[in-house]
């Protein structure tokens, strides 16, 4: 546990975490401190930066995004330079949920939310593939959603 973080800091953190829409009254009575203080310890965690943000979690067959694509992508040379005009490029794509460089294999995983395996060939013939210095990638379509933005454990 961080020395700036005590334990109703970090049970803050994991009814929020828990459900982002729980009242700052009932986080309050769960925690077992005023509202007052309560408010002012979940402001000092966003203003902290331990808070990034809060939203709602959408169900992706809901909205017409139920096929869930992870790529692997290869640079044709691995400079700061490619690699900050490659990160570049995947933040203005808004069907990229997730992009990350590993080590391994490939520089890239991006994890792409599409319709179907009709709509993919269309974004990765006309958009993935035309990322700067891109020279391979490698799709996998998730067959089945086992752990999918699980909770963290602290």
């Amino acid at each position: 546990m961080s020395a700036e973080l005590d334990k109703i800091d970090y049970k803050i953190l994991r009814l929020l975490q828990q459900d982002g829409r729980t009242g700052n009254a009932e986080i309050a009575k769960r925690v077992n401190v005023s509202a007052a203080t309560c408010h002012r310890r979940t402001q000092r965690l966003f203003e902290d930066g331990y808070i990034q943000n809060v939203r709602a979690q959408i169900a992706p067959d809901k909205v017409d995004r139920g096929a869930l694509v992870m790529v692997g992508v290869v640079l044709d040379r691995s400079t700061p330079e490619s690699f900050g005009a490659f990160e570049a490029a995947c933040r203005a794509l808004p069907f990229i949920l997730d992009c990350h460089l590993v080590a391994g294999d490939f520089d890239y995983f991006l994890k792409i939310r599409v319709r179907d395996m009709a709509d993919f060939n269309h974004l990765h013939g006309d958009q993935l593939i035309a990322l700067p210095g891109v020279r391979q990638t490698r799709t996998f379509f998730v067959m089945k959603e086992v752990v999918d933005n699980a909770p963290l454990a602290f």
